[in-house]
């Protein structure tokens, strides 16, 4: 395993981990490079190339607020998200950008930031280039990335763009596959919470820095949720997509719980409803395990710390430990980039790593957590991403509460089983990987298919 909770859960903005957050980690890399290498007095000019997907539907992504933000030194994770539409009108307006913070050159968006949309790179669809020149027009250096899905970010050196570099650490529990961390479970006695902690400790933390970062993580999550409530308005973009849960958090809290018994699930789709608001307004978020299906988990898991009596930290804790396990095993199996194998590596992933986090903490085993994973994985199979106008709103803000409330689903379908199930998480993961190899690229986060050329057209 080469990933972490810590990886599969970063704070950053909306809307996208790929789009956004992927394109500003990797200005910032570019810049710093500079920076660290003593070349920025000798930089006139950068030009940035982003290629398919990118190129595509990066505009209505915020991929060219992510460029500039990121070669002005800023990291998706610390920017501040209240400054970012003024710091953006200056630099528009003086065409200009302060090249990692010290250093300005003449940057103008449509003739130094590019949007490729007939060419693609080969390794992968979220493909960047970065190249600095001097005065003179001599090429200073040049640098090809890939943003991988959930913010990973990758240069052209990695073997399979989709992969992050293993490192050395030895791990006391390694796993690659369902099948082995079930087996390491059994052998140990230890739940899936448990042995992803171990397995967290070797990277350097302790266990109370590992708990600490986890609850910041939820700190942020929940951060997400208030706000989104908060909130009235329309999002931006163009397609006036009205905010919607203000207006559900009013209701609900004026009707009778009695009168209804599925009350909590409306409950459920208000909190995704606002985890995706927020971020497809631009604000801070916890990619789980991208931007585009960020409201799944912490609607989940705010599911389970308002509705289950016995929820605590601990289970916060234990919630995202396991469902991180879930993401290792799907990021390091298949992927969770909607680009390359549409919105079921997104939407699906998560789904899948909160059904998982969910079983856990209502007293699931290993093999009904599997299970629920699993479950939640299956039945997003072939799920595509269709966003209209290359905007995270429609379907994607509805798409999160509905998979949040098939996660619970999910959850409680294999709580009522004994974990024996006939097809394992290791197939469908599988499934999965060659669905989005065989789907049409179209389909793929271009806006080139499905949803977003019908609704137009109509």
């Amino acid at each position: 395993m080469s990933i972490g909770v810590f990886d599969l859960f970063k704070i950053g903005i909306g809307p996208s981990s790929s789009h956004t957050g992927g394109p500003m980690a990797a200005a910032h890399k570019f810049a710093r490079g500079l920076h660290d290498d003593g070349l920025l007095s000798q930089v006139a000019q950068v030009e940035a190339i982003l290629y398919g997907s990118l190129g595509l539907t990066g505009k209505g992504h915020g991929s060219d607020k992510a460029v500039l933000l990121g070669l002005s030194g800023e990291k998706p994770e610390l920017v501040d998200v209240d400054s970012i539409d003024a710091r953006l009108a200056r630099m528009r307006e003086s065409g200009t950008v302060q090249l990692y913070g010290t250093h300005e050159i003449p940057f103008v968006v449509g003739q130094d930031l590019i949007f490729e949309r007939k060419l693609s790179l080969p390794e992968h669809p979220n493909g960047m280039r970065f190249t600095a020149y001097t005065a003179d027009g001599e090429q200073l250096r040049e640098k090809v990335y890939f943003s991988v899905g959930g913010g990973f970010v990758v240069d052209e050196k990695a073997t399979g763009a989709d992969r992050i570099k293993p490192d050395d650490t030895v791990l006391p529990y390694p796993f690659t596959t369902g099948e082995e961390l079930l087996k390491h479970c059994s052998n140990t006695g230890l739940s899936i919470s448990r042995l992803m902690l171990e397995n967290e400790k070797a990277f350097g933390r302790t266990e109370q820095e590992i708990r600490a970062g986890i609850l910041d993580l939820w700190r942020v999550m929940s951060e997400c949720v208030h706000r989104g409530i908060s909130r009235e308005g329309v999002l931006p973009g163009g397609l006036r997509v009205k905010r919607r849960a203000n207006g559900l958090h009013r209701r609900l809290r004026s009707e009778s719980p009695e009168k209804d018994p599925l009350h909590a699930m409306d409950w459920v789709t208000l909190f995704a409803l606002a985890v995706n608001e927020e971020n497809a307004a631009g604000g801070r978020i916890v990619t789980a395990p991208t931007n585009g299906a960020a409201g799944i988990i912490p609607a989940v898991l705010t599911y389970y710390t308002r509705f289950i009596p016995r929820a605590d930290d601990n289970g916060v804790i234990r919630f995202l430990l396991t469902a991180a396990a879930v993401g290792v095993l799907i990021k390091e199996n298949a992927s969770i980039s909607g680009a390359e194998v549409g919105c079921q590596g997104e939407v699906g992933s998560a789904c899948a790593m909160a059904a998982a986090g969910l079983t856990e903490v209502l007293g699931g085993t290993p093999e009904q957590v599997e299970n629920a994973a699993e479950i939640g994985i299956e039945h997003n199979l072939g799920l595509t991403c269709d966003p209209i106008g290359g905007l995270v709103q429609i379907p994607c803000i509805e798409r999160n509460a509905v998979a949040s409330n098939k996660a619970i689903t999910a959850a409680r379908i294999a709580l009522r089983g004994d974990g024996r199930h006939f097809v394992s998480l290791d197939k469908a993961v599988k499934t999965m990987r060659d669905t989005g190899r065989d789907m049409l690229d179209k389909y793929k986060e271009t806006s080139r298919g499905g949803l977003a050329v019908n609704v137009i057209e109509c």
